[in-house]
């Protein structure tokens, strides 16, 4: 299963985290394109100029994990879809250029199901999209959340729980899931 990862779904840390995980452990091949990975640069600039190196240097990682990821496309692709949010068209155009199955992403109002679907492909938030994952295969998940927890307890100075994490990440049934 092919899946477009929306900007706002590869900033913040932790939900990135548990998304790329999923797909390193094979669960989904991720697509992005040049411009969804700027967005996502760009955001981090309110936490400082530090902030945007670090993204930048976490995109160009991306690149040699996932080199099959980078989608791409001629400008006037995004000429021939219609979205809510015109500022969203290049997500679209990136996943019907891709071949995606779906768009993941926390925009449902600027991603019309019925839209979407005229272009073959579906629209989930990560929580429910990592909820369907755990459902088939929730060790491996499972693992890749605890992963997850184990990096951000070494890197935080206060202790976290599964999901405390995981509800911060805006992944709350998931999250509860894990802990119960």
């Amino acid at each position: 299963m092919r899946l477009l990862l929306d900007a706002c779904v590869l900033y913040p840390t932790v939900m990135r985290e548990v998304l790329l995980g999923c797909a390193r452990a094979g669960l989904y091949a991720p697509r992005w394109s040049d411009r969804i990975l700027e967005e996502w640069a760009r955001a981090t600039v309110k936490l400082g100029a530090e902030a945007e190196v670090f993204a930048r240097a976490e995109i160009a990682a991306l690149a040699g994990a996932f080199p099959d990821a980078r989608v791409r496309y001629p400008e006037e692709l995004e000429r021939s879809f219609w979205l809510p949010d015109p500022d969203d068209i290049h997500v679209l155009a990136a996943a019907v250029a891709g071949h995606c199955d779906g768009i993941v992403t926390l925009n449902a109002k600027d991603f019309p199901g019925n839209l979407l679907a005229e272009e073959g492909l579906f629209r989930s938030d990560p929580d429910g999209l990592l909820m369907r994952l755990h459902d088939e295969l929730p060790e491996v998940v499972a693992g890749v959340a605890r992963a997850t927890l184990a990096e951000a307890n070494r890197l935080s100075p206060q202790p976290w729980t599964m999901r405390a994490l995981m509800k911060k990440a805006r992944l709350p049934r998931l999250g509860k899931r894990l802990a119960d």
